[in-house]
């Protein structure tokens, strides 16, 4: 069983800091980074990353402290945290973040991105700066997209079509978008944060969800849902983000240096999450996991359009959705 969180905290609390300022520099602007996976995985890592090359481009003048395995909370937990002052920056995928900033939720829209650089050209253009305003608009500095890699339908049993779906209760992301999808296809959606899915897979409270391969193996969850089925229904963004008053009180140089140095980072994340989720497979099968086909690819298809029509007057328009999807 996954340890709980008040266990986390505790061995926190009971470490040493995490990074500190190098020796014969003062301590710099403290900087708690909150990530929900442990040190082994990219969304940790990159923070490592990014706190080595501050060291060398802007010595002295940050302190990231790293808080890992969501002892912090879950992804909204995190982004409050972020509006509230308590963290100062994290990773956070597009979908936590859809209550904010409902325009967001185009990114998550099924079946919308063929691939990963489909998704990174659409991120480059207009699309991109209007998302960015938004997210500042809320309290949230976006300094990089980042892609997760895609969701897959993880269950205890191969629900290889959108029939196979139906009737059981899915654990979803809190998301207005990913309850109507999965709703499309008759299943009882159950939204819950990141950290209570093991429990609640492994109880019966929920009999499957949708993840990436990567955190499939990070949560450890081929344990209670052996089971992936290659949907890729979505394409997961995501955002490396500071909190807007943190950065409001950066000088214009280190602006420039948590910038240039979270630009890196974005570069090595994209492609440590493609040999992560290499790597993380491996795990799974080893530990009894297997990968199943999606079957009826029409199907699973046809409920994701119910899903954009919904969605698209809230969105910019059917036009601008057709339009991304054909870019």
């Amino acid at each position: 069983m996954l340890p709980t969180r008040r266990h986390l905290v505790t061995g926190l609390l009971a470490a040493p800091a995490v990074l500190r300022a190098p020796a014969g520099h003062a301590a710099g602007r403290p900087v708690t980074v909150a990530s929900l996976l442990g040190e082994d995985k990219p969304e940790t890592r990159v923070w490592r990353r990014i706190a080595e090359t501050l060291a060398k481009t802007a010595p002295g003048r940050f302190d990231l402290r790293i808080v890992p395995n969501a002892a912090l909370g879950g992804e909204k937990e995190v982004a409050e945290g972020l509006r509230l002052g308590s963290i100062q920056a994290a990773l956070s995928t597009i979908s936590a973040l859809s209550g904010w900033l409902p325009q967001g939720q185009i990114l998550d829209l099924p079946f919308l991105f063929r691939d990963r650089e489909h998704l990174r050209r659409v991120l480059a253009g207009p699309l991109g700066s209007e998302l960015r305003a938004g997210y500042e608009a809320q309290g949230f500095v976006v300094l990089g997209f980042i892609n997760y890699g895609a969701r897959h339908l993880l269950a205890k049993e191969p629900l290889t079509t959108p029939a196979s779906v139906r009737g059981k209760r899915i654990r979803v992301i809190q998301s207005p978008l990913h309850t109507a999808l999965w709703s499309s296809f008759g299943a009882y959606p159950t939204p819950l944060p990141i950290p209570e899915t093991y429990n609640a897979l492994q109880t019966g409270v929920v009999d499957c969800m949708d993840l990436t391969k990567s955190a499939y193996a990070g949560f450890r969850l081929y344990e209670v849902v052996p089971c992936l089925i290659e949907t890729g229904h979505i394409w997961a963004s995501g955002v490396m983000m500071v909190a807007a008053p943190f950065w409001k009180g950066l000088s214009s140089a280190d602006r420039e240096a948590l910038t240039a140095a979270a630009t890196e980072g974005v570069a090595w994340f994209d492609a440590a999450m493609i040999a992560d989720e290499e790597a993380s497979m491996a795990q799974a099968a080893r530990a009894g996991g297997k990968v199943f086909p999606m079957q009826d690819r029409a199907a699973w298809q046809d409920g994701a359009r119910k899903v954009w029509g919904e969605l698209a007057p809230r969105l910019g328009g059917l036009e601008k959705i057709e339009a991304i999807a054909a870019g």
